[in-house]
């Protein structure tokens, strides 16, 4: 019996995490899309990136995977840094947008948890139970999906970040970054999660406090 009862609460959680994931990948993609279109980068336009269906910027492996073990990936976003005015200070923007869009939008789901908790009690229990949880799920996801895209390693955003920073440093270990990437990954499938539980935590409970601001006002 209880294991029946543990197969269906793991169904749940992961269908409502499915929202979650869809608007993370999708809003962290367009953000990398629409910057660099503004910043003269037009590749991401011809490729049909400047938009928010998320079957733009959805890969299917990477978000089965994503779904049934936590490590995935959406379609990442191809940019031309040679169209950029600034090379390293407007790549560097582009690759900032992506973590940035995931904070908002967990900002955004923080203000829109709290006027469901605050309006939402006409909703009949089992629905509204169902939709705090997507609502919070989008909330969480999105802050650990923007940490952990920012820890410096390839392919994620930090490493770029950090290339833009300090492109000497980065242009004299490149070759060692390269040659052990895919070691580098596979540590980070491992221990990524780990590394940004504790700076997760720390945003979220912030969040909270704004929401309970927020809420006190209401």
């Amino acid at each position: 019996m209880n294991s029946l009862f543990n197969i269906q609460q793991t169904i749940y959680d992961k269908i409502i995490l499915i929202p979650a994931i869809l608007i993370a990948f999708t809003f962290h993609e367009y953000a990398h899309a629409f910057v660099a279109d503004k910043l003269g980068d037009k590749t991401p336009r011809f490729q049909g990136r400047l938009n928010l269906n998320p079957i733009t910027h959805i890969d299917p492996v990477g978000f089965i995977l994503v779904l049934l073990f936590g490590f995935g990936w959406a379609k990442p976003v191809q940019t031309n840094p040679s169209a950029y005015k600034n090379y390293y200070k407007d790549d560097l923007k582009v690759s900032l947008a992506g973590p940035a869009a995931n904070f908002l939008v967990s900002i955004v789901a923080t203000i829109v948890l709290v006027l469901f908790v605050r309006f939402g009690h006409g909703i009949p229990m089992a629905l509204y139970r169902v939709l705090e949880s997507m609502i919070y799920s989008i909330l969480t996801l999105n802050v650990f999906l923007g940490l952990f895209n920012l820890i410096p390693v390839p392919p994620l955003d930090g490493f770029s970040i950090l290339r833009d920073l300090y492109p000497k440093v980065f242009h004299k270990y490149e070759n060692m970054y390269y040659q052990y990437q895919m070691i580098i990954m596979m540590v980070l499938i491992f221990v990524g999660g780990r590394i940004i539980q504790i700076p997760g935590r720390i945003i979220i409970n912030m969040l909270y406090s704004f929401g309970n601001l927020i809420l006190n006002f209401l």
